[in-house]
């Protein structure tokens, strides 16, 4: 089955949207896809065959998952490639873009949402970030 690809220019340089895509303490504040979900605890141990952990949930309580996996691949300020516990691939490209960072994430799709639900969602995460980022 093809990736799903998503993609933003954030407005700062590269060292910072790495920093902020990589530090717990960022990564709470920004990773999810819609204002009524939460990312209350994150942990990242960023390097090949390292784990990370990210909950996220409806800020009601109502629903939420733990989002995981192990890095198969980490260039500091350039690529991120890990597995998900559910066996998808993602790889994520930060590349300098102007005075800005280009992210570019494509990743294996499941089988359960339809596809566009699917892009909807890590493209509102994505945007999140943007936000965050560009806020900070």
């Amino acid at each position: 089955m093809e990736k799903i690809t998503v993609e933003s220019i954030i407005n700062a340089p590269v060292e910072k949207v790495w920093q902020y895509w990589n530090e717990p303490e960022h990564i709470t504040k920004w990773a999810f896809a819609s204002d009524d979900w939460e990312a209350p605890t994150a942990q990242n141990d960023l390097r090949a065959g390292g784990r990370f952990i990210t909950r996220m949930q409806a800020k009601d309580k109502s629903t939420g998952f733990d989002f995981e996996g192990t890095y198969t691949a980490v260039e500091p300020n350039s690529v991120i490639e890990y597995r998900m516990d559910d066996g998808r691939m993602v790889k994520t490209v930060f590349a300098k873009d102007g005075d800005g960072t280009k992210i570019t994430q494509a990743f294996d799709p499941e089988n359960e949402n339809p596809i566009e639900m699917q892009r909807g969602g890590w493209q509102g995460m994505l945007n999140n970030f943007k936000k965050y980022v560009e806020n900070s």
